[in-house]
């Protein structure tokens, strides 16, 4: 089953690195980045920022805009290949320090809501054979040129993903598609260096039953671990967080140290300060206190899975002296940070 996750499409929640690869990829093309961006709400000063949130839905858009602008049929190919690992974060990083890849297709599943998921997917095995099965989540959203772009894209990403936690001998031996060949079948199979096969009715990308077995090269049992924590931190939060409240929480995640202003938030998400406060009232909270909810989990984080001292974790959470939040922190949580550290009563 896949996890039970609700990730809306048009919630801000995913840093625009799956954007940035698209546009990448469409520039030596000549295509421009102000096309792919067209009316998504997004200009490449965004792109740039590490603060800017993006929805699954301005990916798609974006998407729809380079089909559109008739880029090559290898580009949504191209795109999967360059979304390596590293550019997903604590996720990524749990793929990789898997103990096996049996692991790492159950982990990648599990967590698939913290990477942009356009396109959703499980996993099974069979006697001769495991497979990725690709779901169309957003199917009645999107076009059909679409929908076979971001399955092609998905295949490419899951064998990136393979190729750099297992190293080059870990690669697909066939690849169903739920869809008809337009004449291209020796594109898909130069980029995904199997047989591919049209019109059926699921896609599939399948690799030989030894694949599982396989330690990956930074397998890392305590990493590992301790980047799973990480993961369901970020899904409870993804669960508990949706809307504008969300959104404002998200952005905060993403700055500790220099937490932005309402104002700046206000900006980002091309709205007034007055329109956002309002927006936060009706869904029953305000700024300060999602501010205050963000600094008090990163000061948990830092504080049960650090060394860091307390006058550290009080400045990367913006506190200026030690004091003032220690008693902040025992306001939010309860606790002394003495407590939270060494388990306490």
């Amino acid at each position: 089953m896949l996890p039970k996750i609700q990730v809306f499409s048009k919630q801000k929640v995913f840093a625009p690195y799956k954007i940035a690869a698209l546009i990448n990829t469409v520039a030596e093309q000549g295509i421009p980045s102000d096309v792919v961006l067209q009316g998504t709400q997004l200009d490449i000063t965004h792109i740039n920022d590490l603060t800017t949130l993006t929805s699954i839905r301005q990916y798609i858009d974006a998407c729809d805009n380079v089909i559109a602008a008739s880029a090559d049929a290898a580009t949504a190919f191209q795109v999967g290949r360059r979304l390596h690992l590293s550019a997903y974060g604590v996720y990524g990083h749990g793929l990789m320090s898997s103990s096996t890849l049996r692991d790492f297709f159950d982990f990648s599943v599990t967590y698939q809501a913290l990477a942009t998921p356009a396109v959703r997917f499980n996993w099974r095995e069979e006697a001769d054979v495991a497979v990725w099965v690709f779901f169309d989540t957003y199917g009645h959203l999107i076009t059909q040129r679409a929908r076979e772009f971001l399955i092609r894209q998905q295949m490419a990403q899951q064998m990136t993903h393979l190729l750099d936690t297992a190293g080059e001998g870990c690669r697909p031996i066939k690849a169903l598609f739920a869809f008809p060949d337009a004449g291209d079948k020796a594109i898909y199979e130069q980029f995904l260096g199997c047989e591919c096969v049209f019109d059926c009715p699921v896609s599939e990308l399948h690799y030989p039953p030894s694949t599982l077995s396989q330690v990956p090269q930074f397998a890392n049992r305590l990493t590992h671990a301790s980047l799973r924590d990480a993961c369901d931190r970020l899904m409870r939060q993804t669960n508990a967080h949706s809307g504008v409240t969300g959104e404002v929480h998200q952005m905060l995640r993403l700055t500790p140290e220099q937490f932005p202003t309402m104002e700046q938030i206000a900006s980002q998400m091309h709205i007034t300060t007055r329109t956002l406060r309002r927006k936060l009232e009706a869904e029953g909270t305000d700024y300060g206190t999602i501010l205050d909810g963000v600094r008090g989990s990163l000061a948990m984080e830092y504080l049960q899975t650090t060394k860091m001292s307390t006058e550290d974790i009080a400045v990367k959470v913006g506190f200026s002296d030690g004091s003032n939040f220690r008693r902040a922190f025992k306001r939010w949580t309860g606790k002394t940070t003495r407590q939270m550290r060494y388990g306490g009563l």
